[in-house]
């Protein structure tokens, strides 16, 4: 079954791995220090690498989603779902986001705008000409191997391959990093993401 991802249902994958709908701002239990004991809810804005996996989970997911939605309904309910991932999953209502796609010519192979990165996952921008929409290659499957995760506090970092496979089979293969940071509502946010094709000899 495919899953469907609405604003809310994917900024909760985003903001904790595993959440039941509590809060998207990470809870942990530690014991009271004063009056009795008992236990205490601590906010934290620590990244855990289950929040990280669970954010490349639900980025994956939507890329299956957008592709699904293009074969079965056509680029307009594709590139709206598309938006509303860009807003869900990465940063650009705070600012800049260092995004450089895989398969892009200078001088637009480093944006920083949310138009930009919605140009190359669904293409249908006449100022963003050479996109055709990477989202929209009738992706079925995606998956990340990481070769590290960094967990910094309130940011993280990932670098390693995502292979996304197609209705027929067929893999792809990129090399990619992302960078994650909370936001003030306690949702993990995209705020790089680098992608490019292995060097082959």
């Amino acid at each position: 079954m495919t899953k469907t991802f609405t604003p809310r249902t994917l900024a909760l994958g985003l903001a904790l791995a595993g959440s039941l709908g509590v809060s998207s701002t990470a809870m942990a239990k530690t014991p009271a220090t004063s009056h009795g004991g008992g236990s205490a809810a601590v906010a934290t804005d620590n990244i855990t690498e289950a929040d990280v996996l669970a954010a490349q989970r639900a980025w994956g997911d939507a890329v299956v989603q957008i592709a699904t939605e293009f074969d079965t309904q056509g680029l307009a309910k594709a590139k709206a779902t598309a938006d509303e991932v860009l807003d869900d999953a990465y940063a650009y209502q705070y600012g800049p986001v260092l995004f450089k796609p895989t398969l892009a010519p200078m001088p637009q192979n480093i944006r920083t705008t949310k138009e930009g990165a919605l140009a190359y996952f669904v293409g249908d921008n006449k100022n963003f000409p050479d996109d055709k929409g990477f989202a929209l290659k009738s992706w079925r499957k995606v998956e990340f191997k990481n070769a590290a995760i960094q967990l910094r506090g309130d940011t993280a970092l990932t670098i390693g391959n995502v292979s996304f496979t197609d209705k027929n089979g067929k893999t792809t293969t990129v090399d990619k990093s992302f960078g994650y940071a909370r936001d003030d509502e306690g949702a993990l946010r995209i705020v790089l993401h680098h992608s490019s094709l292995p060097f082959t000899k």
